[in-house]
């Protein structure tokens, strides 16, 4: 199994490396897929990491998830249009795609999700809504290939709903 992990500057380190590190205890290939490759993006605390490869060098045949942490990183993966079409191509061939507290960011510019239900930090309430979802206030939803989760505090519960939906 190969799994592809977003990165961007501002990223939630504890949000990244904990699936990073969880996904690859599990025996899966995981890849940090940047805006560019082998290039280092910086967390919101100055944890420095290198992609491996850009988003558009990638396909969503190349993996059977995606997971995207939070902090202010989607806002600037939002920005990049290869990465939407990742994420895109992820949701059309009906993936695993995780997103955790601010990754939601991304799914409401790469994917319809009215009637969906999913959760993130407090604040994307209203940015989910207006995107026709449905924000639901768990620490873990799970909607078809969608698994959202709000805050570092859920990380156990959200790579463990990873690893099931993979098996």
């Amino acid at each position: 199994m190969k799994i592809a992990i977003l990165i961007e500057n501002q990223y939630d380190a504890k949000e990244l490396l904990y699936p990073y590190y969880r996904m690859q205890e599990e025996g899966y290939d995981v890849d940090l897929i940047g805006t560019a490759a082998k290039t280092t993006y910086t967390s919101k605390n100055g944890v420095p990491l290198e992609s491996d490869f850009a988003s558009q060098d990638v396909s969503a045949e190349d993996y059977d998830a995606l997971i995207i942490p939070g902090g202010f990183s989607p806002d600037y993966m939002r920005r990049n249009q290869a990465t939407v079409h990742f994420v895109k191509g992820m949701n059309e061939k009906g993936k695993v795609i995780a997103a955790v507290c601010h990754g939601p960011w991304l799914l409401i510019s790469s994917i319809k999700l009215k009637g969906r239900k999913l959760t993130g930090f407090h604040t994307l309430q209203r940015d989910i809504e207006n995107a026709k979802g449905i924000f639901v206030n768990e620490e873990l939803v799970i909607d078809g290939n969608l698994i959202t989760s709000r805050s570092p505090k859920d990380l156990p519960m959200f790579a463990k709903a990873i690893v099931d939906a993979l098996k």
